[in-house]
Formats: structure tokens, sequence, C-alpha cells
């Protein structure tokens, strides 16, 4: 149901999401207890962000001293250019500042920067945050907001769903860091999937859960209302390419025999490991039932990127997009009867020419496949 919501939302192009204040503190923690100094003497970009509103931009401001943060730069997008628009409020904040102007609030973007103590209170905060328009409507393809992308160490941000594979590929044009909020899906996504494998890009610590709940501007698109602000719950993670403890700490599990007898999991009791009716791998559904002394391919779920460690396993590819090495393919296709016994046995789903998961038998019973990733266990040294 939340990929379905998730789903809705892209293809509305509504990307009206607010990120909680304490989801972006929970995240940035992981990075800074594993490395203190992560942020230190570092310029940060916060894109596709609306810093009157936005809590982003509200935590690093309020932290820029603690960071030791060199610069913080954030750039909203402009009212007139965004796909939902909802009513227009116009921030306290915006309208009694002596640069306002009547003609630009709606069409041009904003850049927010904080470098100094400008009120001259002895600390740097988010009553130092200086502002101007910008030249366009701050769209993060602009050369304007482009420039300011170079400039930054790292960028973190909660980027629009509906351009998400271009905002990964906006991010990796210039190689920078970056801390960002994606779809849980998106990980078998051609743009994305090829990084994650190349250790170029991994799992946050946080929001595998239940996904993450969202303030939204939007009154038709709302799952419920916290304290009188409306929320909604969008299948979505953390992504980055900084380092944090979680992504190196193994994961303890049972052998397969073990598992087999003592799994809490019913499905691995009663079907066990089945294979592939057309690929060379184990079906293992559940990311703590992957067995401890098996040395072959396994198919598991894209949660298990929330626990994987590169030391533990490396990843082969996945079944979404065909992104499976040489040396790992055999021959795709389901054969006839597979397919003829799945649609007899009422399944209704439909099945990809290629797909190496596309299914398995359970009990004699064709069964379809969820979306899986293939790993190996790694030869210890």
């Amino acid at each position: 149901m939340k990929n379905a919501k998730l789903s809705e939302a892209k293809n509305a192009k509504n990307d009206e999401f607010y990120t909680q204040y304490e989801d972006i503190q929970r995240e940035v923690n992981a990075y800074l207890e594993y490395d203190p100094n992560v942020f230190r003497g570092k310029t940060v970009l916060l894109p596709c962000d609306d810093p009157e509103w936005s809590n982003f931009t509200r935590f690093f401001a309020q932290n820029f001293e603690n960071f030791g943060l060199k610069k913080l730069i954030s750039t909203s997008f402009a009212y007139e250019s965004k796909n939902f628009k909802g009513a227009y409020q116009l921030s306290f904040f915006e309208e009694e500042a002596p640069q306002f102007d009547e003609s630009k609030t709606k069409t041009h973007g904003k850049i927010f920067t904080l470098t100094r103590d400008s009120n001259k209170s002895g600390v740097i905060d988010i009553d130092d945050l200086e502002w101007q328009y910008l030249e366009g409507d701050g769209d993060f393809r602009s050369d304007e907001v482009k420039a300011l992308r170079d400039e930054a160490d790292i960028i973190i941000t909660n980027p629009p769903f509906s351009l998400y594979r271009e905002f990964i590929d906006w991010i990796f044009e210039k190689e920078k860091k970056f801390i960002i909020i994606g779809n849980k899906n998106s990980v078998t996504f051609k743009e994305v999937f090829p990084l994650i494998m190349q250790n170029k890009m991994w799992s946050g610590k946080t929001g595998w859960g239940g996904g993450m709940w969202f303030e939204t501007k939007n009154p038709d698109d709302v799952d419920k209302v916290i304290d009188g602000v409306n929320m909604k719950n969008v299948s979505s993670v953390w992504f980055s390419n900084l380092e944090h403890g979680k992504r190196h700490e193994p994961l303890q599990l049972m052998t397969m025999a073990d598992n087999l007898k003592f799994s809490k999991h019913k499905e691995i009791k009663e079907y066990g490991y089945q294979k592939y009716d057309n690929y060379d791998a184990i079906e293992v559904p559940f990311t703590d039932a992957i067995p401890s002394d098996y040395n072959g391919v396994m198919g598991v779920p894209i949660s298990f990127l929330e626990k994987y460690c590169p030391e533990q396993f490396e990843i082969l590819g996945t079944s979404d997009n065909g992104i499976i090495p040489d040396e790992y393919k055999t021959t795709f296709g389901l054969t006839q009867k597979f397919v003829d016994d799945y649609y007899r046995a009422g399944g209704k789903g439909a099945y990809q020419e290629g797909n190496p998961t596309a299914g398995l038998y359970k009990k004699g019973v064709a069964t379809m496949i969820y979306k899986r990733i293939f790993i190996r266990k790694r030869a210890q040294k």
C-alpha cells in the first residue's frame, strides 16, 4: 500500500513532502558518531528545499557551530514552477525583509546562506541566515544551482520523487558527497543499482522499518493528522556515500539447518530454501533467514540493503533490471509449464521475460516473486 502511495505521488508529481526534524537529526547523528568531524570545514548545500519552512535548513543552521561548518547554502523552488501549488503562503520572514519584491516572490527561487554572526549575538545560528532572490526559479538543473552544487562539499536533501533519477545523475556528475532520501524501490533503478554494486552509494542508517512520515501541503494527500499537521507515510529511506558504523556490522546468522528448525518465519519452515525455476540461486525471502553456511547465489529482498555489510557479502545483480554479471548469467525465461501453472492456479500478475526471479514452485503451485537482489557470501580471509 505504501509503495502504491509513492507511485501515486510520483505519477501526480506531488513532490511537496517535508521531512521531520527528528528524522533528519536521527540520520545525521549516525555519521557524526562514526566521524565527529564529518562536516567540519565543509560547505553544505540543501537544494530542492524551502528554507522558510524546511527542517533541513533549521537543523543545520542551529548546529552550524557544533558541526564546524564553513558555509551553509539552502535554495528554494519558485511557487509558480511547482507542479502542486496549493495555497500560497508568504512568510513573515520574507515580507518584512528590505529586499522583498512582490514581483519576484512567486516566480523566483531564493538562496539562503549562513557563514557568519551577522546579528552580532555571539553565536552563528538560524537568525544569521542571509537571503536574496535567485535569478531563476531555483530548479536544481539550472546553471545557477549547478554552480552552487560545484561549490559544495556535501549535498543533503529530500529531492523531488518525480525527478529522483535525474537528481542522482546530477550529484554524480560532479561526484559529490551526499545524504538524501529516496523511495525503497529506487535501489533497483538502472541509474541507481550500479552505484550500489560499485560501492559508490549505500543505505543510510534509518528509515527502513515502516517508511517515513512527512508533512504534506496537499490536503487531498493525507494519511493522518498529527498535532494539527497533515502527514503522509511514504515508503522511503536514506541513502548516502558517507560512512556510518552500521554499514560495517556483519549480520549474525544461523546455518541453513538451524533456520529450517528454528526460524521464526513460517515460510522458511514450510517451503525451505527453493531454487528458482529459471535461475541457479536460492530464494531467501527474509534477510534474517540468510543461511550462514551457504556459499552459492541467493535472491534476497531489497530491504537487505539496510543490513548489508560489504565485508560479509558481495552484491551480484538484481532481478528488476537484468543487471547480472556474465559469469552469473543462465538461460532466462520461465518454462511454458510454469506460466500455464501460474495462471491456472489463479495468478493475475504479469511475468517479465528474462527476469531471473520471476517465479518458483511452492508446494507445486507456481508463484511469482517480488524484486530480488542477488548476493553471495564473501570468502573469509
